[in-house]
């Protein structure tokens, strides 16, 4: 049986493309790769596959913690660990020397309560709250422990295990990630941390992200029939486009983002993608109009030219068997965005911890922010997303973060 091995895989776990964005960034292989791991995923849902998947948390900041293979010293760290010359903190100063506000007392909690659970190697987590995060609310009747690190507000019932022991520790992260190798640079990353192997502190309330074994859970004959559906189409679909608009489009990083980017703008603003052959047009507007602006703000004449020499060999691209192509490119996401959705409807019915969001006028209901599907012999992993819900509630003015004030 085929593993996610075969299908998805990423060195360092400080970026996960939505897996409907394989098709833009991932060329013949990326856009099989995407359908097979979807597939796969419905096999763990419907017990045929042993896997697990993991909860995303919408914490922040991204933390590292452990030995540094270096020196043997305890550290935290950003994302920053894995440049050419790492920066990892291994002391209040070194925080305060590079980072400032909340990031930096965050940073200096992380450093003083985490050496107590004795990390061996590298993980990774995200950081849920500090002491001074956590309240005590009432939502639609029901008393609850909240923290809000960001978009998504975590509610646990008052009066429950869990909800005592956030509100007796200093500090929450959930951990997702374990990272081995002799140097920071060369070390790669396996989803999952084994939490049983950390000592317990009452200062930190310490998880993993794991949701549960995915065999226990069996997907109902309609929606497993659905899902075969969609993933059918997505095939027919995927034989239909040119495998050399496909390479074209893999080779040209540049034009993938701003495709992204304009899919993006529609998520935003909670709309779905319609007709896709308008949508083509669309896109190429959009285009014409970003180097227009950009031309606009340059002073000479031979710096609007170079812009406009840009945009140019942009637009080179969009030949009428690309055009055709990319519009049976967007139809294929779209497939697999509904593939997905189902997958995470499922998924949403196992959730353990409530989840809102806050308003101006009260709070929201609203699914955990994603999953990743772990393949449990191969170690990697997709992200599945419910962009529509999520992504617009992170834009939206309208939501209310863990950063407003009158979020807190």
């Amino acid at each position: 049986m085929d593993s996610f091995t075969t299908h998805i895989t990423e060195q360092k776990n400080t970026h996960m493309t939505h897996i409907e964005d394989k098709v833009i960034y991932g060329g013949v292989n990326g856009t099989r790769q995407a359908i097979l791991a979807l597939r796969e995923l419905r096999k763990m849902l419907g017990g045929e596959k042993d896997g697990n998947v993991s909860v995303k948390w919408d914490g922040a900041p991204a933390i590292f913690a452990g030995t540094d293979p270096s020196d043997g010293q305890f550290f935290v760290a950003k994302k920053g660990i894995f440049n050419k010359n790492p920066k990892v903190y291994k002391s209040p100063a070194d925080v305060d020397a590079d980072t400032s506000g909340d990031l930096a007392l965050k940073l200096k909690d992380a450093l003083k309560y985490l050496p107590a659970l004795g990390i061996k190697g590298v993980v990774q987590g995200d950081f849920l709250f500090s002491k001074s995060d956590i309240r005590k609310k009432k939502i639609k009747g029901e008393k609850y422990v909240t923290f809000h690190p960001n978009t998504i507000m975590y509610a646990v019932p008052a009066g429950t295990v869990p909800a005592q022991e956030i509100a007796s520790s200093r500090m929450g992260i959930v951990w997702h990630t374990t990272y081995k190798g002799s140097t920071f640079e060369t070390m790669r990353a396996s989803y999952g941390v084994n939490v049983s192997k950390f000592n317990k502190s009452k200062n930190v309330w310490s998880q993993d992200a794991m949701l549960r074994d995915m065999t226990n859970l069996t997907m109902t004959k309609k929606d497993t029939e659905l899902v075969d559906s969609y993933l059918s189409q997505a095939g027919v679909m995927f034989n239909k486009i040119s495998g050399t608009t496909l390479r074209q489009l893999e080779a040209n990083p540049k034009l993938a983002q701003m495709i992204e980017t304009y899919n993006n703008s529609f998520v935003r603003k909670g709309q779905i993608i319609g007709n896709t052959a308008a949508h083509v047009n669309g896109l190429i507007r959009d285009i014409q109009g970003r180097f227009k602006k950009t031309a606009g703000q340059r002073t000479t004449a031979k710096g609007k030219a170079a812009q406009f020499a840009k945009r140019d060999e942009i637009l080179k691209f969009f030949s009428p068997a690309n055009k055709k192509s990319l519009k049976l490119m967007f139809d294929l996401q779209k497939i697999l965005v509904l593939a997905k959705l189902k997958v995470i409807n499922n998924l949403n019915r196992l959730s353990n911890v409530n989840t809102f969001v806050k308003t101006r006028t009260g709070y929201k209901t609203t699914g955990p922010e994603g999953y990743v599907a772990i393949d449990r012999l191969g170690g990697d992993a997709v992200k599945i997303v419910d962009r529509m819900e999520f992504s617009y509630n992170n834009f939206s003015p309208d939501i209310l973060k863990g950063w407003d004030k009158p979020g807190r």
